[in-house]
């Protein structure tokens, strides 16, 4: 029978600024739970649905420790567990159901991680908000009893549904069209195949290209991105393949190309319909053979990437009127991710909603909207797609000021809508 230790027991040590900790797991309830324990020990509590989300949080909000579920939705938990220590060191880390993470040495506040997790499971949370912790008392040894890891039938059934239609923690919005990228994400990720991300602006496509990268066994490699619409056509070719000393006017030093830059890992090419023609031939090369050529540069250097590319525009029917070369569009085609426009799944917009408030809520308090400014949202036809919701919502919570309630006032589209 697991016993409850008092937790002024529990030594808090002392500090300037709250601690901050993050609890990552695909269960709602174990989440919600174990954050009540850990903010009545006064921890900050971040939360991650996944791997890849908790890698993210850890990049952005510092966390003193990170509280690990017995399985992630995305990614293996062992794997996770051995890069995450391997880049974040400092982070006090604690997995629950005995993975091997327990072997890692105890850092300053695992006996508290490991007490909250022994009583997250404890209904009367209201003992914790009660409880003194200003005093420091002695240390006492804690014999942490984990919760047990999930069995092994039940874990099959959660993969399979992961495999199947389980959404990606980047990918926010559970309507149909947005599970079936996931699930294609999910499909080619450990693939070598060359993959094309189709959709409007501002629907997504880059965050696809992550989670291909971040699911690959290249993970560990470079990803490497270039956006061929954002550079002039004069200095494409040498960003995408580097250039010698002296090979054209500036040309100060050599420099290594975007594509040298990602070998062993993932280049992704945003808006390559934008490519100039000749351009175009040259990469075919590339694709074909797996070598480059510097700009200046007579000899050739062999490179290991795998292409991701992207477009908004219709890269099919260009190749068919000549616009596009076709031989380079059906090797980059390989393999079709479609990201649907925010008009196509309305029904996640008070979950993508949400989401962002609560990235914008990360240095201030979390604002909410009321329902007028709901319905005013989802009256709108979002030409811009999840990148102009975005906006919308930032521009709000700081048209708000320091009211908690973002209403239909402070939803501006902009001087293109009324």
């Amino acid at each position: 029978m697991q016993q409850t230790l008092p937790v002024t027991m529990l030594p808090v040590p002392p500090r300037l600024r709250p601690r901050t900790a993050l609890v990552a797991s695909a269960d709602g309830s174990f989440r919600q739970r174990l954050a009540q324990v850990l903010i009545g020990l006064r921890w900050q509590v971040r939360e991650a649905e996944g791997g890849a989300q908790a890698w993210a949080e850890a990049e952005t909000s510092h966390p003193e420790a990170m509280i690990v579920d017995s399985w992630l939705p995305d990614l293996d938990l062992e794997e996770f567990l051995k890069d995450f220590r391997a880049s974040f060191p400092e982070v006090d880390l604690v997995a629950a159901g005995g993975s091997s993470a327990q072997d890692h040495p105890r850092g300053p506040y695992r006996q508290e991680l490991l007490y909250a997790l022994q009583h997250c499971q404890d209904n009367d949370t209201a003992v914790w908000k009660a409880a003194p912790v200003t005093q420091e008392p002695a240390p006492v040894k804690i014999c942490a009893v984990l919760l047990p890891t999930r069995p092994a039938a039940e874990v099959r059934t959660e993969k399979d549904t992961a495999a199947s239609g389980e959404r990606l923690p980047e990918l926010i919005g559970n309507a149909a069209c947005m599970l079936d990228v996931s699930r294609r994400v999910r499909l080619v990720a450990p693939r070598m195949t060359p993959v094309l991300i189709e959709g409007p602006t501002g629907s997504g496509k880059e965050l696809v290209a992550e989670a291909l990268h971040r699911l690959s066994t290249r993970s560990r490699k470079p990803f490497v991105a270039l956006n061929c619409a954002a550079i002039p056509e004069a200095l494409l070719e040498a960003e995408l393949f580097g250039h010698t000393r002296g090979a054209f006017t500036g040309a100060v030093q050599g420099r290594v190309g975007r594509i040298e830059a990602a070998d062993g890992g993932t280049l992704f090419l945003d808006e390559i319909g934008e490519m100039p023609p000749g351009l175009q031939a040259k990469l075919l090369r590339f694709v074909e053979c797996g070598e480059l050529q510097r700009v200046g540069d007579n000899e050739t250097v062999r490179v290991d990437v795998r292409i991701l590319a992207a477009t908004h525009r219709p890269l099919a029917q260009l190749a068919v009127t000549g616009a596009f070369r076709s031989d380079l569009y059906y090797r980059l085609a390989v393999f079709l991710i479609r990201t649907p426009a925010l008009a196509a799944h309305l029904e996640d917009l008070p979950l993508l909603v949400e989401h962002f408030l609560a990235r914008l809520g990360r240095e201030m308090p979390v604002k909410r909207l009321d329902d007028g400014a709901l319905a005013k949202l989802k009256a709108h036809d979002w030409p811009g797609n999840v990148r102009e919701l975005e906006h919308v919502l930032e521009r709000a919570v700081i048209l708000a000021g320091d009211a908690p309630l973002v209403t239909a006032a402070e939803i501006d589209f902009g001087t293109l809508v009324n």
